[in-house]
């Protein structure tokens, strides 16, 4: 997509029913908000992402892609659409990815704490035959011998490789951790979610 195909989107108005999807501004095409992240204009006028989706504000949302981040940043697009003063700070994509990386880790240790996350090869493969959906994670800096075991022992399960092996030891209190799963339910919901948005302000290499 062309960078100036930016998805830039504002809450809908009154005459917009859809819950689940927001308007993209420069295409005028829906977007699942599912793979956006909201934005509202701070006191001190600058963005704020909204992760919860829950500050008081107007709010404008970003298709959660890097280059689209960085787009409406370099051409503080933000400004445009509030139609008001915008200061944009130029690590803003940084900050969120950072933002999203620990949301992600945090959902991974809730799950653990829970008993509902396990890490480890041995422990995914054998809590992989005795389960059914959740969320399935390979570090992103692991080795690829390890994570093309993982998908012919996955059950079609997808793989999600937004997390580096140190992040993933995190939520797990260890040094790092390469493979991991989250059992089905509340908490891998939110975290899949997360980590799609996560996925996308990664994509094209960008490191953990």
């Amino acid at each position: 997509m062309m960078a100036e195909q930016v998805l830039l989107c504002e809450d809908h108005g009154a005459g917009e029913t859809s819950e689940s999807h927001r308007t993209c501004i420069a295409s005028g095409r829906k977007q699942p908000k599912a793979a956006m992240v909201r934005f509202v204009i701070g006191p001190d006028d600058k963005p704020v992402p909204d992760l919860e989706e829950k500050l008081p504000g107007r709010g404008l949302w970003l298709s959660a892609e890097r280059h689209m981040v960085h787009t409406a940043c370099d051409k503080n697009l933000f400004a445009k659409r509030a139609r008001c003063r915008v200061d944009v700070d130029g690590e803003l994509p940084a900050r969120l990815t950072d933002l999203l990386a620990r949301r992600c880790i945090r959902w991974v240790e809730l799950a653990r704490r829970a008993g509902q996350a396990v890490g480890g090869f041995d422990e995914v493969r054998r809590k992989l035959g005795a389960s059914k959906g959740g969320v399935l994670l390979s570090a992103r800096d692991g080795a690829s011998d390890g994570r093309e075991k993982l998908a012919r022992i996955a059950g079609g399960r997808q793989i999600s490789d937004a997390l580096s092996a140190t992040e993933l030891g995190a939520a797990f209190g260890r040094e790092r951790v390469v493979h991991a799963l989250v059992s089905a339910g509340g908490l891998s919901d939110n975290l899949n979610r997360d980590l799609m948005r996560l996925s996308g302000l990664r994509q094209d290499g960008v490191a953990a």
